[in-house]
This record gives C-alpha cells, structure tokens and sequence, in this order.
C-alpha cells in the first residue's frame, strides 16, 4: 500500500510531462500577416492585382488582408488604414500611395515601428531600400511613351491632341502623363490642344470633364487618357456626344467597357500594364524579405511589372489574351 501511495506522484508527473510535451507538440506557428492598401477596390485594375496577391499569398502560406479607401481620392482613408495595420501589429504592409507625398509620413512611423512596407503600383517620396523596402510597379513612364509613340503612329506625325490627366499627388499617372508627352511631341509636328485638365478618380468624374471639354475634343484629332476610370468616362462621354470612333483615341489598363470600345473601333489602342503579376510580386518580395529567403542578396529595390499594347490587330494573340485574363 505504501509502495503504491509513494508511485502515484510518480506517475502522475510522468502523465503530466506527457501531456505538456503532447501539448507543444499540437502548437503551430501563426503565419504571417500582410496587409495590402490599394488605392481603390472597384476598377478592374484593383481586383486583378488583389487576384495576383492572393494567389501568391496563398501559395506561400501567408494570410493576406486587402483593405482600400472607398474613393480613389480619400488620402486621409488611407492614411486611417495605414495607422490601423500598424495598431495591429501586422508583419508587413503593402501600399500604393494615392499621394506621393501624404503618404511618406506614415510610411515612415511603420518603418519606426519596424514594419517593413513594400510600395506597389504607383511611387512614394522617399528612397527606395531606405525609407521602404522596394517599389514594386509598372514603368510608368516608359508606358507612358508606348501610349505617345502609338498615337503619333496613328496621327502620321501630325495633328492636335488632348491630354486628359488623372488627379493632382498620383505619381504613377503623373509619370505616364509626362512619358506620353515626350514622346507624342517627338518631331514636332503634334500639337497638345489640352493638357491642363484632371478628370478625378471616378468614371462619372470623368465623363463630366470630358463633356466640359468637348469643344476641344471635336477641334482634336486624338486623345489620350492615362488610367481605366478616365479612358472609360471618356469613352462614354464620346458614345454620348456621338464622337466615338471619330478621333483617334489611346487609353490606359483595360475592362469590359474599354476592350468593348476596342473591338468597336471607338478605341485605337490600349496600353495595359499586368496587375495580377503585380500583386504576385509585391506579396513575394515582402515574403522573401520576412522569411529572410533573400537573405544572401539584397532586395531589388525596384521591380518592373511589364507592358503591352494592344489593338483590335494584337487582340487574340496568346500573350495578349494571357493579360487580359
């Protein structure tokens, strides 16, 4: 009896360490946590890179958070979000600034905070591998110059222009703006009509400064919009005042209402970027850098997401389908 009262304690530590050891053994590492802020949620461009992202994060084991202000003018909504995340405690943060400067104050608390912040899409005052991790975005103002030396193409070098603008602080518009007019006035022979109007972050915003410029468009003989929300309120601003077709236009990204306008001849060209791999990108360069898998080399601190243009000609071509998807 008293052999059998002095083994229980024994045994019962023993069931104890079992149970512990049993217990870390159940216990999983969280993974990771992003946060992406884009700058909008409702043009196709914004749900193709949440797309690429998610697949990416999914891929990596990573959970992904994709939070953006309701209108693609609301700085202080970004601003809150960005605050947000960094109550949170998340392990990274992804942002595409709607303002190239209102945006590097924060970004700054998340790199004192020690949250590493990867831009994407459009470009933030600041150096890159300093004050962010990397910027992650098209060529803006390469693309920009595909969308000048197509319409200079169309226009055989000569003619008037109008250059409808995105909204004031987008650096990533403001880039295509400047690549466009470089190279539209190449030679010399075309005229910029208009290039001192911004059409807002909405299609409605800018279906109503196009018909404010419609004067000018009818003297025009060709137009270039730098986003999908401007080229799409100008589509339907031309549709309305029966101009499409009737002069020469370029746009910027795709949709359903822009590829309709392709295939009706009302649209010449588009110059679309690759959102999805955009997304991709800006989630696995944050995971490398977490994880550390890019320990043997620094990140890139800039990475190029590519271009293309594309006609009623180029449509079904596989490598343009493949964007378009």
């Amino acid at each position: 009896m008293q052999l059998r009262l002095l083994l229980l304690p024994l045994l019962c530590a023993s069931f104890s360490c079992q149970e512990e050891t049993s217990s870390s053994k159940q216990k999983t590492v969280e993974p990771p946590v992003i946060a992406m802020i884009p700058k909008g949620t409702t043009h196709s461009f914004w749900k193709s890179v949440e797309k690429g992202a998610r697949t990416a994060a999914d891929a990596h084991g990573v959970e992904l958070i994709w939070k953006g202000p309701l209108k693609e003018n609301d700085r202080a909504q970004q601003i809150q979000l960005v605050q947000q995340f960094l109550t949170q405690r998340v392990d990274g943060l992804l942002l595409a600034p709607l303002d190239h400067k209102a945006l590097k104050a924060p970004v700054l608390r998340a790199k004192a905070q020690g949250v590493p912040v990867v831009i994407f899409d459009s470009a933030l005052e600041g150096q890159p591998g300093e004050d962010y991790l990397s910027l992650v975005a098209t060529d803006n103002f390469e693309a920009g110059k595909l969308g000048g030396q197509q319409m200079h193409k169309l226009l055989n070098g000569t003619g008037k222009v109008v250059l409808l603008r995105y909204q004031v602080g987008s650096a990533s518009t403001t880039r295509r703006e400047e690549g466009f007019l470089e190279a539209v006035q190449a030679g010399g022979g075309i005229e910029i009509s208009v290039s001192n109007r911004w059409a807002g972050p909405t299609v409605g915003d800018a279906k109503n400064e196009s018909l404010n410029l419609m004067g000018r468009l009818r003297e025009a003989d060709g137009v270039f919009c730098c986003c999908e929300p401007v080229a799409a309120g100008m589509l339907l601003a031309l549709r309305q005042e029966g101009l499409a077709g009737k002069i020469k236009f370029v746009g910027f990204d795709s949709s359903p209402l822009l590829l309709d306008g392709l295939k009706k001849g009302e649209i010449d060209a588009l110059v679309i970027q690759n959102p999805k791999k955009m997304g991709a990108l800006a989630v696995t360069t944050m995971i490398d850098y977490i994880k550390g898998s890019d320990s043997s080399q620094s990140t890139n601190t800039f990475v190029d997401t590519g271009t293309a243009v594309v006609t009623l000609q180029n449509l079904h071509n596989p490598e343009i389908k493949e964007l378009l998807e």
